[in-house]
């Protein structure tokens, strides 16, 4: 099943319920206020589902047939699919929403639901998945400017997040404190970083497989 991507800005909330009435409910009730919405009825079919990198959220239920909305809300997590979920259920008890909650749901909802407590739900997960996804993307960026650095310069970088100031760098690398100040200008420049406090701040966003930590 294929999800159109236009709009690719515009907010977009997958509902998951076996229980085609509440799937239509919830679908009109996000439309009714602007809110793009797509339906499926269990775990499967959102996974075959060709989803688009649109903002939003996930409305699920807890139990369906198949794989319950807990057993997504893992799955998700196993594959880096951080997108923010509503759990939404007849059957909810305390056990599930602690498990819920401590894997990252926004909130644990339970059946019925106040159309307005439902969509203040949505709103706070899809600002939550904004934030997220702009700031994955400043991350990509900090990667793609590190891989312009040379060898040396991320040495410096490093030396320098460590707190070392030049004379130091410059110790530890065996090289002058004249080279050490034109590897950091040309890391600081490389990186677009205002000050040593954003190039420390750049340098603790990357991977850990990058800083060599």
């Amino acid at each position: 099943m294929a999800i159109a991507a236009e709009n690719t800005d515009r907010p977009l909330v997958l509902i998951v319920d076996d229980d085609e009435e509440i799937r239509f409910s919830l679908r009109e009730l996000l439309l009714s206020v602007g809110i793009d919405a797509c339906c499926f009825g269990s775990t499967q079919e959102l996974l075959r589902a060709d989803l688009p990198e649109r903002p939003g959220c996930l409305i699920l239920d807890v139990r369906m047939p198949g794989a319950s909305g807990l057993d997504l809300q893992q799955h998700l997590a196993q594959n880096g699919n951080m997108r923010p979920i509503i759990f939404l259920t007849g059957h909810g008890d305390i056990a599930m929403t602690v498990q819920a909650m401590k894997a990252g749901a926004v909130d644990f909802l339970t059946k019925p639901v106040r159309d307005q407590t439902l969509l203040d739900a949505v709103t706070t997960a899809i600002e939550k998945d904004v934030l997220q996804r702009a700031a994955a993307g400043r991350i990509e960026q900090h990667v793609a400017r590190f891989a312009k650095l040379t060898p040396r310069e991320r040495e410096v970088v490093r030396e320098v997040a460590r707190g070392r100031l030049n004379k130091q760098i410059a110790f530890e690398l065996g090289i002058s404190e004249i080279t050490v100040k034109l590897h950091r200008g040309n890391a600081t420049r490389k990186l677009q970083a205002a000050s040593v406090g954003d190039l420390i701040r750049i340098w603790e966003t990357l991977p850990v497989e990058l800083r060599g930590d």
